[in-house]
């Protein structure tokens, strides 16, 4: 356990000018004293581990040291190998890069883990894009992820709706969603927003470049967006009574936002195991059509409108497949 915490150590201050202690100890999960007793265990090793005193003082390597990554283990080289995303990859241009830095970090492995990227790639395989749809690469993509890379300005024309805009936009980051992928960006000094790279009618990257919020994290910011856009279009409600059966579907016929809400506030069941919920929904059509799903399973109690819909519905579904006249 110590020897992977002070190979970790080594290869954070490897990457980076200086860390302090408090730095170490959060990225390491231990106490600042360990931090130090660590520090002085990899200089004796003959680490050149510097520690520079006062208020802006913390941990360096000297002299430009570098360690090779011969102390990997064979999940860790495996697990390497399984971080890139090779479609995503080759779609944004990186792929040359990508198979250049995989063969330099292959040829720093030890002999007995060289086996390690054919290891990985006959156990698991990341399909991005969302069933019955033929994958398409947006023409803009690879000029935009150059951009991204650069942190370099462009200026975009981008369809919204029967409508084509232009901005000058700041492109943080890029994400692939099911196969659609997304520019999060913004204009200097507005809010971010979420742009399909798929909409665009024209980029043109600039000389200009851009300065990085520093507390920008993408992951967070698209899983704050995704639960923001779920969470607007849903603006209208339904009661409706759910069987055993029926609560477990429930979250695979609506939006998991929807069932998340409607199953929290879940009451007793009632005498024969149903229970009531609100669910909230898009509107009274996409209710129908979801709830649908779940049969009789489900009953609609309001609105009036959808319960006659389904009403409907079961009178039609009786007549075809009930029995043949005499």
């Amino acid at each position: 356990m110590r020897a992977a915490r002070l190979i970790k150590m080594v290869l954070l201050l490897q990457s980076r000018p200086s860390m302090t202690a408090a730095e170490l100890a959060r990225e390491l999960e231990v106490s600042e004293r360990t931090v130090t007793r660590d520090a002085q265990a990899l200089s004796e090793a003959g680490v050149p581990v510097y520690a520079d005193r006062g208020r802006a003082g913390g941990y360096r390597l000297v002299g430009g040291y570098r360690t090779r990554l011969t102390g990997l283990a064979r999940s860790e080289a495996e697990a390497l190998f399984l971080s890139g995303v090779p479609g995503a990859l080759r779609e944004m241009g990186l792929e040359d890069a990508a198979s250049a830095a995989r063969l330099k970090v292959s040829a720093a492995l030890l002999p007995s883990l060289r086996d390690a990227p054919d290891s990985a790639a006959q156990r698991f395989h990341l399909d991005a894009p969302a069933w019955f749809r033929e994958p398409e690469t947006p023409a803009l993509l690879a000029a935009l992820a150059e951009a991204v890379w650069d942190d370099r300005c462009v200026t975009a024309r981008y369809r919204r709706g029967e409508d084509e805009v232009e901005r000058l936009l700041e492109p943080y980051g890029l994400v692939l969603k099911a196969g659609v992928w997304y520019l999060c960006a913004r204009v200097a000094g507005s809010p971010f927003r979420t742009y399909r790279i798929d909409r665009f009618g024209a980029v043109d990257p600039l000389e200009d470049r851009f300065v990085r919020e520093p507390d920008f994290d993408l992951p967070r910011h698209w899983a704050e967006q995704a639960e923001r856009f779920a969470r607007s279009i849903l603006r209208a409600e339904v009661v409706v009574r759910l069987s055993p059966q029926g609560v477990r579907g429930l979250r695979y016929a609506v939006d998991p936002v929807s069932a998340r809400e409607a199953l929290g506030g879940v009451g007793e069941p009632d005498g024969a195991g149903w229970v009531t919920v609100t669910l909230p929904v898009e509107s009274e059509e996409v209710a129908h059509t979801q709830l649908t799903a779940l049969g009789a399973e489900a009953e609609v109690l309001a609105p009036e409108s959808l319960r006659e819909r389904f009403a409907g519905d079961a009178a039609r579904l009786a007549a075809l497949y009930g029995p043949a006249d005499a």
